[in-house]
Formats: structure tokens, sequence, C-alpha cells
């Protein structure tokens, strides 16, 4: 039971909308009425309020981290870390506190990274960051270090439990920007720091 247990707090822990309490904090419009319409630190940027979606950022990485940090705390064992690992990002994607309709995952999955292994984390994180930085768009950034992460956990831990789950975040983070790889494709993909349209 205590995996099942585990992972049903990390999906509920994964289900805390920061960016709906961020943006309820500072006055802002619910971030699912502009721009993406994706509730994650990205969209709440185009609201222009940075503090806003630098809190939404924090919170959705920090969800991350905790679950993970936890279950290591408590040695739950390496398989049901990978659970919670697991259970923490989907519950972010499909969040049951709105109706299963949740952000992207990629703050919550750095956080998970982190938490999993520093080394792993940053260097995903580094990869976003270049990509981010050199083309100004987070999508691009996002899927790249997502289909890097894989390749860092095998070339540091192997084919273990872990790397598996980092494949899975992988495939998750991709398949949520399916609709961001078409408009990159037509050029029609929003830039870092745009404003809101309408």
């Amino acid at each position: 039971m205590t995996p099942l247990i585990a992972a049903l707090a990390a999906y509920l822990l994964g289900s805390v909308p920061f960016a709906m309490i961020s943006s309820k904090l500072f006055g802002l419009a619910d971030p699912r009425s502009y721009g993406s319409g994706n509730p994650g630190a990205t969209n709440v940027l185009r609201s222009g309020n940075k503090k806003a979606a630098l809190l939404t950022l924090i919170g959705d990485a920090a969800k991350g981290w905790l679950a993970v940090f936890v279950a290591r705390h408590l040695e739950l064992g390496d398989g049901t870390v990978a659970l919670v690992a697991l259970a923490v990002f989907v519950g972010h994607l499909f969040p049951v506190f709105l109706k299963f309709k949740g952000g992207k995952g990629v703050a919550t999955a750095a956080g998970v990274l982190l938490a999993l292994d520093p080394l792993l984390g940053l260097a995903t994180l580094a990869t976003w960051l270049l990509v981010a930085y050199v083309s100004r768009y987070s999508s691009l950034a996002a899927i790249l270090a997502a289909a890097a992460a894989p390749l860092y956990a095998m070339l540091m831990h192997g084919g273990n439990a872990q790397t598996f789950v980092v494949l899975l975040l992988a495939l998750g983070l991709i398949a949520k920007h399916w609709g961001n790889i078409q408009r990159l494709l037509a050029g029609q993909e929003s830039r870092i720091g745009s404003k809101k349209k309408g």
C-alpha cells in the first residue's frame, strides 16, 4: 500500500495549480483565458507580471522537487521514488483541481530531475537555458531539453528505473508540446516575453 499512498500524495501535490494561485495573488486574469491558455509560468509571463511568473515557476518546480525529496528522505525504495516522480508530474499535467487540464510540466519536470540527480537536473536545465537564450522560444527549449534528458540519464546511470522515468517524463513533455511543435514549424509560435493578445 505504501507505493500507492505515496503516488496518490504526489499526484495531489502535483495538482496544485501555482499559475492560478499566483494570478489570484497578483490580481491577474485566469491564465487559461489568454496567450496559449496554458496554466504555466511562460503563459503567466505574457500577462506582463514577472513576479507572478516567477512565483509560478518556483512553485511548479518546488512541488516536483519536494515530492521526490520526501520519498527519498523516507527511504521508500528506488521503485517507489520513481513512481512518485512520475505521479507528481502527471498531477501537474492532469490536475484534479483543474478538471484534469493542466500545464505542460516543464518546471515540475525540472524539479523532479533536480531531486533525482542534481547533475542530471542541471545539465537538462542548462540545455533549456541555452536553447531559450539563442532561439527565444520556450517551447523549443523545453522540447530539446526533454529529448536530451533521457540521453543524459543513460550516460550517467545506465538503463535503470530512474532513467526509465526520465524517458517517460520526456515523452510526456514532448506530447504536451505537440501544438507548439506545429506552430514552430509554421512560424507562428510566440517568443519568450511576448505579451498576451487582445
